[in-house]
């Protein structure tokens, strides 16, 4: 019996030993990793690269499988795609660059807008890399530059590598002009015969393909081909328009230390290589108020001690005139020192940091928008659509910028997950043509979060994969297009070859359970609401005012002027308290009717409900869900004008 007791005795002190040990190693890992999360976890390692010279092809093809026009991330991924698939790829740049990458290298734009999946991995997160939507060739680019912000001669000698080590691609930079050659074909299609390349040294040669992607920032071969396309905000009737330019600075002096001293400005966060935050930095005061202001700063860290700055917002700059984008380029470089001052006034960790110049080129965020096979909408982006040609996935906020100095912009919504077509890159009216990038077939709203590259660069992946396609059953693109066999053959290729086109599980979103979403979708696509990062700002059961509805019958006449000739002004001419008096369902039906061009003998406050259902202009399922028609809310509202739209202008957002 004592030996029994003296025997668990003495396995129970080996226990506690053992606990004791494993106690100590546990608490000693957590000291080591508490201390190299606060003092080293920040710093960087990376080695500084000299930026590798690029070499053009001395000796041109007569002929290519595929031209790639555009030497940003979209197309450098379309012309890797397409040599892979063992096409012979001419990758071709009109533009004065003497480094691959475009936006993200001459334009210094060093900090990327990530397309993150809905599914992130939660075992030692911190210590993992988050995990992206699409993958594939992104990816293996993205696993060797720094992190969320990287060295622009990393990223661009990465690139450069990349398109060297494919024998199927020739290479030619800094040509004078590029102009697609076509043919007429059936109907009113023309046909990629080729293209006409003006070289830097004046000579001019035509080199014939069947097949060209259009991987400029601004459709430059599709327009030149006779692509129809929108300009900006066109499309929800804002022809004037133009989102903010911005033009990236640098400064110098950052060591590890001074890094150190951003973690701790309250409001900002930073990683290893990027800081965010400084939102109290807009109330700089420009030297050009009319045409350049600053926001909250994006900081991209580079390897030689020195950042990156994307705050900078220029206006008026026409990205299609290059008399507009130099002034564009002239303002922001006079402007930036008188920024860097600013901070380093401002901030103490700005205080012993030098400017260093600007970027090369301006960062432009919209231009064209082509028509393609199907174009982008909103509805796509927020209901997470899936689409059975999708060629890759979005998840980016729709971030619409700034367009003038007293509009602040607009967070439209933040995605899960939704598609986008091998459609949209498909464009009308020319066959043998591909458009990748911010320029493909997307309304300008969910522009906004398609526009990001890691998305161009799975859509520039697809077109290479697709002139494979287009070659072995020798169909156009717009054949394939319309096959959802063909689809399902592109797909299984990307995959193949290392993208996820996997549609995770998640939750929808809580507005698209409420019962006024589809006025809420209406609202949304001609540009009246918004739901900010959350989801949370649309206010669907907040009341609204007779000030506000107008505004937003206003928004709804600009996007369709020839529908809505009228004036709702008068509506309000004699009313006080406008803004908080509470809309009624008789004020918002007679205003409705002033705007569809109804004078105030024809139509009422008493008549105008009763003229609206007695044409349809109303359903009865939207005036049933009003609960008090004496104080309407935006959800109301907003309902209200999507009958209205629909049933008189024969409009149907879905």
């Amino acid at each position: 019996m004592w030996r029994f007791v003296s025997l668990i005795s003495r396995k129970l002190k080996i226990t506690a030993i053992i606990a004791s040990v494993f106690i100590v190693l546990m608490s000693a890992a957590y000291g080591a990793f508490y201390i190299w999360n606060k003092n080293y976890k920040f710093n960087n390692n990376y080695v500084w690269q000299p930026l590798e010279d690029v070499q053009s092809t001395l000796n041109l093809k007569d002929s290519y499988n595929v031209i790639v026009a555009g030497t940003d991330p979209e197309g450098i991924t379309a012309a890797l795609s397409a040599a892979r698939n063992g096409m012979r790829v001419l990758l071709v740049e009109a533009r004065d660059r003497n480094m691959l990458g475009g936006l993200l290298t001459e334009g210094g734009l060093n900090t990327l807008d990530l397309n993150y999946s809905p599914e992130q991995p939660q075992l030692l997160s911190s210590l993992r890399q988050p995990d992206f939507l699409n993958k594939g060739i992104f990816q293996e680019w993205f696993d060797q530059i720094e992190g969320s912000s990287f060295d622009t001669n990393t990223a661009a000698n990465i690139f450069y590598r990349m398109v060297r080590s494919e024998p199927n691609i020739d290479l030619l930079m800094n040509v004078k002009e590029l102009v697609p050659l076509t043919e007429q074909s059936t109907g009113d299609y023309t046909t990629i015969t080729g293209m006409s390349i003006t070289k830097e040294d004046g000579t001019t040669v035509q080199i014939s393909t069947r097949s060209i992607i259009d991987a400029t920032q601004d459709a430059d071969i599709a327009a030149a081909a006779g692509v129809p396309y929108s300009i900006g905000r066109q499309d929800i009737g804002d022809g004037k328009s133009k989102m903010v330019s911005t033009l990236v600075f640098k400064l110098s002096g950052v060591t590890d230390e001074v890094w150190q001293k951003f973690r701790e400005r309250e409001g900002t966060g930073v990683d290893k290589m990027s800081a965010w935050g400084y939102g109290d930095a807009r109330k700089y005061e420009s030297s050009n108020p009319q045409h350049i202001k600053i926001r909250s700063l994006n900081i991209g860290r580079q390897n030689d001690d020195t950042i990156l700055i994307n705050t900078m917002q220029i206006f008026g700059v026409d990205p299609l005139d290059p008399i507009s984008v130099k002034k564009g380029l002239e303002i922001g470089r006079k402007e930036a020192p008188l920024i860097v001052d600013f901070l380093k006034k401002n901030y103490d960790e700005f205080a012993g940091l030098k400017y260093a110049g600007t970027a090369d080129e301006l960062y432009v965020r919209e231009s064209r928008h082509i028509y393609g096979e199907y174009r982008l909408t909103l509805a796509d982006v927020m209901e997470n659509r899936d689409h059975w040609d999708a060629i890759g996935y979005g998840s980016y906020d729709i971030d619409i910028q700034s367009t003038s100095v007293g509009n602040p912009g607009t967070i439209m919504l933040s995605p899960i997950q939704y598609g986008v077509p091998f459609r949209s890159l498909v464009p009308l009216k020319v066959d043998g043509l591909l458009v990748v990038g911010r320029a493909a077939s997307f309304d300008t709203i969910p522009h906004g979060s398609a526009r990001v590259v890691p998305l161009g660069m799975a859509e520039g992946e697809a077109a290479g994969a697709a002139v494979k396609l287009a070659y072995i059953h020798k169909e156009s693109f717009r054949e394939l297009s319309t096959s959802e066999e063909r689809a399902s053959e592109l797909r299984k290729m990307l995959e193949n070859q290392g993208m996820d086109l996997k549609v995770h599980r998640f939750e929808q979103p809580d507005y698209m359970e409420h019962k006024d979403y589809k006025g809420l979708l209406a609202a949304a696509s001609m540009y009246m609401t918004s739901g900010n990062y959350n989801n949370d700002g649309w206010e669907l059961d907040k009341g609204m005012n007779p000030e506000r509805f107008l505004s937003k019958l206003k928004r709804m006449q600009a996007m369709f002027p020839e529908a809505y000739t009228g004036s709702a002004d008068q509506a309000l001419a004699n009313m006080e308290n406008a803004v908080t008096l509470p809309l009624t369902l008789d004020q918002a039906a007679y205003m409705l009717c002033l705007a569809m061009g109804s004078s105030e003998t024809e139509t009422s406050l008493e008549q105008a409900l009763a003229h609206l259902q007695t044409q349809n202009f109303i359903s009865a399922d939207t005036l049933v869900g009003i609960a008090d028609k004496n104080n309407l809310t935006n959800g109301d509202a907003f309902m209200l004008i999507r009958d209205v739209v629909e049933y008189y202008s024969g409009v149907v957002f879905d």
